[in-house]
Order: C-alpha cells, then structure tokens, then sequence
C-alpha cells in the first residue's frame, strides 16, 4: 500500500481510450467496499461514461472541474444525510478508496470537490448536480472523482519533501 501512495497523484490530463468493463467493476467494487461508521454505508455511487453529461457536469462550478469533460468517467459520490450523521466522513473515504483503486489499475484520477462550493452567484455546485442528475433531495453531493487513462507523467512527491513537522508524539506540545 505505500508504494501506491508513493507513486499516486491527481491526474487532470486523459486520453480518448475507454476504462475496460473490468475495471470499471473493480471500481464499483472498490466503491462498496469502502469502509464507513458503524457499517451503515450512507454513500452512494452514480458512475457517469455519456461524454455529453461529463460535459455537463464539468461546468459544476467555475474552477477544478473543467478536466472532467476529457475524462472516461466521472463517480459522483452521494451521502444519504438520513442515515448517518458521518455521511462526510464516509463519502470522502470512499473518494479516497476509489482514488487509489484507479491508481491500481494504471488509471488517472482527479477529486472535484462539490459540497460547499458554487456553481455560480446564484446556486451551489450541489444544487446544479442534483438537478442535472434528478438526485433525491436526502442524498447530498460530496463529491466527483473524474478518472481515465493518463495523458499526463507526475512522478510522486519525493520522501524528502514530506512536512515531518505536522507529525507529533504523544503530545502536541512535550512539556
């Protein structure tokens, strides 16, 4: 697990090429397996391949969501805010599972943040997803994780830029 998350980094950057059925199941799988409080999985999952409705859902707000409409698929994660005061919690762990699966299957990906921000002067990025995507009103967005094959090379952060000073023993402060 280290070396993937030595190696991962967002990619904004995609080629044409399609994500293969298999791996577009890996990815489901991923999804749903994705740890939440209490086992009560208040997350839930809408896979988007229409190049039409990524086109869309690109313009979700005016900055870090225009890389999306060159995406293979967006995943817009859900969090049922009925079953879970965590619902927060668990959709950005499941963000984050679907990131490192895709980084697994040499895939790119890339976070767009959704939940508290606008879309523009007069709507939230939420409220533009829910009605693009006819989303129950109990079912709030947390976020969009945009994946394809990489048409971009990042190597990883390198060990030694690593901020060791936000790592702490025992204490915050040692008296």
């Amino acid at each position: 697990m280290i070396n993937l998350l030595r190696q991962r980094r967002s990619i904004r950057t995609y080629s044409a090429q399609t994500i293969a059925p298999e791996d577009l199941n890996i990815l489901k799988e991923a999804a749903l397996r994705s740890p939440s409080s209490r086992d009560l999985n208040p997350w839930e999952f809408i896979f988007v391949e229409d190049r039409e409705l990524l086109k869309k859902l690109s313009m979700a707000k005016p900055h870090g969501s225009s890389f999306l409409r060159d995406a293979a698929l967006g995943i817009v994660v859900l969090g049922d805010e009925r079953k879970s005061d965590a619902w927060i919690e668990d959709a950005c762990i499941a963000s984050t599972i679907i990131h490192l699966t895709a980084h697994s299957l040499d895939l790119g990906s890339c976070w767009i943040q959704i939940r508290m921000r606008g879309h523009d002067s007069q709507k939230s990025a939420e409220a533009y997803i829910r009605e693009l995507m006819c989303i129950p009103s109990h079912l709030r967005v947390e976020s969009i994780i945009a994946v394809g094959h990489p048409a971009e090379q990042k190597t990883g952060h390198p060990f030694d830029k690593l901020d060791f000073s936000k790592i702490r023993r025992n204490r915050y402060q040692n008296s």
